[in-house]
């Protein structure tokens, strides 16, 4: 089913990756501009950026470019930190900048990093299918580019991708609902809803695919029913993930359909931010039953609103697993050789299938959380309160 849902969103053309020293969440934005690099240092770094990786030290050592979207999600400034710290410890040194989801900005810091000697970028990007002209130049200079849980799309500059298992975010979300609403034995119908991320970040599009592909056999037999009608990714989509436009299409969606009492009994949502609007306007609109709203990333609000029964869950995708997995496939092209991967067939991302390294979520919800977010280290009990 992956398989299928993955050709139906990229494209199937194969190409070989080119560049030297070879080998692989998609949600992307922006930071402070950058663009005021001199052009005159275009030169110099280049000859930093060709030197064949395995001249390295054995013990770590180059500098590493490490483009993330914005400051403005939570999950993002942990990535970030933690990718800065493994990065460094392991004797790295490291760029990283953050684009305030302006795509002009992170181009060009992304730009910079070339130019001022990065011999390996990172890059979560803001839009999937902005960035094909600048990578042209990493290109160019033979620097390996990972794409960071957002694939980068129609580039073959792309060496490897590094992110959770986005299908399985989705289905865990969808079987979630399935399990809690217990739809294998339950007569309902039971009402839902569907929100889902920006248009531009090709996770949106996996996120959501694996959990329709649990719940829309249960939508055609009129188990679930979508009062609003809207049930394609184009109309569920937020643009930026948005907490603020989450909010007001669903205050919309409840003055619509759910004002006279009506019962909503399941909201799906492809993320924190997304949930917090839905929750929000649900708080301040809705007076029936509160409903099961699904999340990802386990922002500490929404960890907070699961405490408070708020929202029921929300996928742990431990930043800290990724960045190791991450500062080790840097590691492994510093010195020459290929990064280590465990996909090599799911992600097309139109030039190609890019090698991946998919690291599993899990849920968390009240039962597990302070298994999972606390006694983990991951917050502190103080975090939630």
């Amino acid at each position: 089913m992956k398989k299928k849902l993955v050709s139906m969103i990229l494209a199937t053309a194969m190409v070989a990756a080119t560049l030297v020293g070879c080998g692989n969440n998609g949600s992307s934005q922006t930071t402070a501009p950058a663009a005021e690099a001199p052009a005159a240092d275009a030169e110099a770094p280049a000859a930093d950026a060709e030197a064949p990786a395995a001249e390295a030290p054995a013990a770590g050592g180059g500098k590493v470019g490490v483009a993330m979207p914005t400051k403005d999600l939570q999950r993002w400034n942990q990535d970030g930190a933690n990718m800065q710290k493994e990065l460094e410890a392991a004797g790295y040194e490291v760029d990283l900048q953050y684009a305030s989801n302006d795509i002009q900005t992170q181009v060009s810091q992304i730009e910079n990093m070339i130019n001022s000697g990065c011999q390996v970028l990172v890059i979560a990007s803001i839009e999937g299918d902005s960035l094909g002209t600048v990578l042209e130049q990493a290109k160019e200079k033979n620097i390996p580019v990972i794409a960071y849980d957002r694939l980068i799309m129609n580039s073959d500059a792309v060496s490897y991708y590094a992110t959770f298992d986005n299908y399985m975010v989705g289905t865990k979300q969808g079987e979630y609902i399935r399990d809690h609403l217990d739809l294998d034995n339950a007569d309902g119908p039971f009402n839902i809803e569907l929100t889902t991320g920006d248009p531009g970040d090709n996770n949106a599009r996996f996120f959501f695919g694996g959990a329709m592909d649990v719940l829309q056999p249960y939508i055609d037999s009129g188990k679930l029913v979508v009062k609003s009608g809207q049930t394609e990714f184009e109309a569920v989509a937020t643009a930026n993930w948005s907490t603020e436009t989450a909010q007001a299409r669903m205050d919309s969606i409840v003055s619509a359909n759910y004002a006279d009492g009506t019962q909503l009994h399941a909201c799906l949502c492809s993320n924190d931010s997304t949930a917090l609007g839905v929750a929000n306007s649900l708080e301040a609109n809705y007076t029936g039953e509160w409903p099961i709203i699904t999340g990802q990333d386990c922002d500490i609000a929404s960890v907070k609103n699961m405490i408070a029964g708020k929202q029921s869950m929300s996928i742990f995708k431990d930043t800290r697993t990724l960045a190791s997995k991450v500062v080790e496939m840097v590691d492994a092209i510093m010195k020459g050789g290929d990064a280590p991967v465990n996909d090599t067939k799911s992600y097309d991302n139109g030039t190609g299938i890019i090698p991946s390294y998919l690291c599993e979520p899990v849920f968390a919800d009240i039962n597990n959380y302070k298994e999972l977010l606390i006694d983990s280290g991951y917050y502190t009990e103080a975090d939630l309160q």
